[in-house]
């Protein structure tokens, strides 16, 4: 009995530290998980998937995204789409920022803000730079509507892409 009680001694810390890294990603836990959609926009009607995940024993959460756009006019192939997110724990007044990469040779850097099951990603930079907004809205019990907007230097943001996900 004194073995099972010291086991059970040395487990509740390990325990502690475990759920507390989950309970830092709850503002994300309505992304998280394997989803996929279609929607439209700049770049035409389109389909994918995409996955948000902890990575490194919980420290980071990686999204895979992965999309594609029928052949436009004239053209045999269809465009291919893929990008990587890396999130993290940020230090200061942002609990969280993220770093974007993509097929295409972006990189973006945002800050991330939460209210009511909706993430905003926002893009770091002035407004006289272009700037990005990426934004996850919760709908329903299994389902995203994901809006991707620009902003040209010194101008509002335009929505550039739009869709909505099921999760899988």
């Amino acid at each position: 009995m004194k073995k099972i009680i010291c086991g059970l001694g040395l487990l509740l810390p390990l325990l502690a530290v475990a759920q507390g890294t989950s309970d830092s990603w709850r503002p994300l836990q309505f992304i998280m998980g394997e989803w996929s959609g279609g929607g439209a926009g700049k770049p035409g009607e389109g389909s994918g998937e995409f996955s948000l995940k902890p990575d490194l024993d919980n420290k980071i959460l990686v999204r895979r995204n992965h999309n594609e756009y029928p052949p436009k006019a004239g053209l045999a192939k269809s465009a291919v789409h893929d990008d990587l997110m890396i999130i993290y724990p940020a230090k200061g007044a942002s609990p969280y920022r993220a770093e974007y990469f993509d097929s295409e040779g972006h990189v973006i850097r945002y800050t991330i803000s939460f209210s009511e099951g909706k993430a905003v990603f926002l893009s770091d930079g002035p407004a006289s730079d272009a700037r990005y907004r990426l934004t996850y809205q919760k709908k329903g019990d299994a389902g995203l509507q994901i809006d991707f907007a620009i902003a040209p230097p010194n101008q509002d943001f335009r929505t550039y892409l739009s869709g909505s996900v099921v999760r899988k």
